[in-house]
């Protein structure tokens, strides 16, 4: 029976498998992996090519005597989450207030769990800052929003001792931001289906075409695509005949 793989993007090689091991609830050694591309990463990991990965779960972590069952492994991750989950909790909301004072910035940090995307799948942690002019924190296209969640990433997964996804959102950017991006993807996909041609949207970071192939992925009339590589990836969506 064919193995479970997905290919996941980011800034470095290291947090491309835990970005891919936190969506599928597992632990990062219960998967083989191929590195697609090593990236090069420059300061706060912007710079340069994204690293990609793909991620094939290992046979050997298929309950004895039949197959993997994802629901079985993403339940038991998520009640390790449940089991930790106020210490998860004050350790990125003191990371980020941390990281912001070393910064200068004054702000209010607020961290809180989200909903998963489907049932069996590890919540999201999400760290809302609100004050006042914090656009620096945001920077060109979200970039410097995505660096300060990168780091964040980092240091609270290594406290826990696992991967954790954590959503920064500054003075609501990130949610005006998706519900943009979900209208551009209705539209979009309509255009698709009207002119009976592929569309190709803007070159996207890797959780903002999560967002594209979400919202038209109950669509029956067309599917949707990542392609390019690096900084230059983006989502197609292509009509059904």
């Amino acid at each position: 029976m064919t193995r479970t793989s997905i290919e996941k993007i980011a800034p470095s090689i290291e947090e491309a498998i835990e970005l891919g091991a936190a969506e599928l609830g597992l632990p990062v050694d219960a998967f083989d992996v191929e590195v697609l591309d090593e990236g090069g990463r420059g300061l706060f990991g912007l710079a340069g090519r994204q690293a990609r990965v793909r991620l094939t779960i290992k046979p050997d972590f298929a309950p004895s005597g039949g197959e993997h069952t994802p629901d079985r492994d993403a339940g038991e991750a998520v009640e390790a989450v449940e089991a930790d989950g106020g210490e998860a909790l004050r350790i990125a909301q003191e990371t980020v207030e941390e990281l912001l004072q070393r910064m200068g910035i004054e702000a209010r940090v607020l961290a809180h769990w989200g909903e998963p995307d489907e049932p069996g799948k590890i919540r999201p942690l999400f760290v809302d800052v609100q004050g006042d002019d914090l656009s620096i924190l945001i920077g060109r296209r979200g970039e410097t929003l995505t660096a300060l969640q990168y780091i964040t990433r980092l240091i609270v997964g290594k406290e826990l001792k696992r991967p954790v996804a954590i959503l920064i959102d500054v003075e609501g950017y990130r949610a005006r931001r998706e519900r943009q991006l979900r209208r551009l993807a209705r539209r979009m996909a309509a255009q698709a289906i009207e002119t009976e041609r592929t569309r190709s949207l803007e070159p996207m970071p890797a959780y903002e075409r999560r967002i594209i192939h979400i919202e038209l992925r109950d669509d029956s009339q067309v599917e949707t695509v990542s392609v390019g590589e690096g900084s230059r990836r983006k989502v197609t969506i292509i009509p059904k005949r």
